[in-house]
């Protein structure tokens, strides 16, 4: 029965270590992406402090707290 177990629980670390490398991987993707100068949803101009805030935002903050 441990050797099912031992089995098990290393199947289990290498798909959670899968996850993780996935993980990062898009979050260096998103962080890489030029965000919009004008929101999607009103059209309004993005304060660029946001912009820089918030790598590849798409929406003004009263905007993106309603989709929220």
């Amino acid at each position: 029965m441990p050797d099912f177990i031992d089995h098990a629980s290393r199947h289990e670390a290498k798909f959670t270590e899968m996850a993780i490398a996935s993980q990062r991987k898009r979050s260096l993707q998103a962080s890489q992406i030029e965000s919009a100068h004008t929101c999607n949803e009103c059209g309004d101009e993005i304060p660029e402090l946001r912009r820089l805030a918030i790598a590849g935002c798409r929406y003004c903050a009263p905007c993106q707290a309603e989709r929220e």
